[in-house]
């Protein structure tokens, strides 16, 4: 029996959220505990049939978790409300249980923006060099999928701050790539609280873990930066100086690693690809092979003399600037989503000063900013969508030929569409007409 399943097997559980994460929960339970009393909670009322499942659900499916002795909670889930459940109540999830409990060597990655990128380049580069390996986590698998292999497998494993947040364990190798404002509406604490979930991948690291990360980053005032980062015992940083031209080397043999912040998540990986003794050969064979990301500065096509790219990843301000910098002769650019309290002043500067011609907002924070740049006395061509359809119809018609158009929302996905994803694959229907 697994060591997750012996610690869950005699307590009252409860599966809190049925998405992709609790569907994996409750199959990873039926497949070791068939007929074990479960609960599932959710907003909406889960669809399945199951004699042993009772169900909680509709807006007050929260008040149930002082009824449970442990609860797998998923990550889109906020706790926001003070004495939301007792101390005999534990609040876990799968990137918990998988690092208390499970037996593969652990590369967990995290950060505010490349952490799809440097996850990805980390496997591919960790697979040319012959280890047994798997992707997995908020990349979309589920970690449970891989929860009962054995020691020879490095997970990697990349974590968002959600996963992270009552994560107790860190992975032997951590990387931070890097932390800005996001998912502000998620914490109690608001950014306080999103920095400290992302440090749990290396406050709880020993003494023989590494952690690789950017000493240029200091969140000193924010969170206490010195214990949890520069106390770690073995820092690894991408600036060292024997792997400066092999990094740039790498990142200037491939189309799909464009820009400064594409390198140093080229850099992050080298890192853990020497922890794991990854030669160059593998490593330049890892990025030759490397496809680029689905929603990360994707190229989508060329129509009417157009090139439109999809960055719907990027819902944060620093990446839509990384993007427009990385690709330059940028004509239009379609931004704009859920207003979560992020601070845009400097976007707002930047849209005001740098070389884009055309601004196409999409509500909410494409209105919003838009307004807030007229305000300025901002001249650019600036143009307020209903929807999607109506922003991409509006790029194609202001878009100088022969330049490009960028989509990258600066904003998250949540007041229209599921998730990034799903709203950079409508993104990429309109453009080609199949919207």
């Amino acid at each position: 029996m697994s060591q997750i399943i012996e610690y869950i097997k005699d307590k009252r559980v409860l599966i809190l959220g049925f998405g992709r994460e609790g569907q994996s929960t409750f199959n990873y339970i039926r497949k070791h505990l068939p007929e074990k009393a479960l609960t599932i909670g959710d907003k909406n009322k889960p669809v399945i049939e199951d004699a042993n499942v009772s169900l909680v659900y509709g807006d007050d499916y929260l008040k149930c978790l002082p009824d449970f002795d442990i609860v797998f909670k998923s990550p889109g889930i906020a706790f926001l409300e003070d004495d939301m459940y007792p101390e005999t109540t534990e609040i876990t999830c799968q990137t918990d249980m998988f690092l208390r409990f499970c037996k593969p060597v652990v590369v967990g990655i995290t950060g505010s923006k490349g952490k799809t990128t440097t996850s990805t380049l980390i496997y591919e580069m960790l697979k040319a060099g012959g280890l047994n390996t798997c992707l997995i986590g908020n990349i979309g698998v589920p970690v449970f999928e891989k929860a009962d292999e054995d020691e020879s497998l490095v997970a990697v494993i990349e974590m968002s701050s959600h996963q992270l947040e009552f994560t107790t364990v860190s992975p032997h190798v951590a990387v931070l790539v890097n932390v800005y404002q996001e998912h502000l509406d998620h914490y109690k604490t608001g950014y306080e609280g999103y920095v400290n979930a992302k440090l749990n991948i290396a406050r709880h690291q020993k003494a023989d873990d590494v952690l690789v990360y950017n000493p240029e980053q200091d969140l000193t005032g924010v969170v206490d930066w010195d214990s949890v980062i520069k106390g770690i015992a073995k820092p690894v940083t991408f600036t060292a100086a024997a792997e400066d031209a092999f990094v740039n080397e790498l990142w200037q043999s491939t189309e799909h690693l464009k820009g400064e912040h594409n390198r140093q998540d080229i850099a992050y990986a080298l890192a853990v690809a020497r922890t794991f003794g990854v030669g160059d050969d593998a490593v330049r064979q890892a990025i030759k092979g490397f496809g680029g990301i689905e929603h990360r500065m994707e190229f989508v096509g060329v129509y009417d003399g157009i090139a439109f790219y999809n960055d719907s990843i990027a819902t944060i301000p620093t990446a839509v600037m990384g993007a427009v910098k990385a690709l330059g002769n940028v004509d239009t650019l379609l931004f704009g989503g859920l207003d979560r309290g992020i601070d845009y002043d400097a976007f707002v500067d930047f849209l005001n000063t740098c070389d884009v011609n055309n601004l196409v907002g999409l509500p909410e924070t494409g209105h919003s900013i838009i307004e807030r740049l007229k305000a300025m006395g901002c001249t650019k061509n600036m143009l307020c969508a209903r929807d999607m359809a109506d922003g991409v119809e509006l790029c194609k018609t202001h878009t100088a030929e022969g330049s490009s158009c960028l989509f990258s929302p600066a904003a998250a996905s949540y007041n229209y569409y599921k998730n990034f994803e799903e709203k950079g694959r409508h993104y990429k229907a309109c453009v080609r007409g199949e919207g």
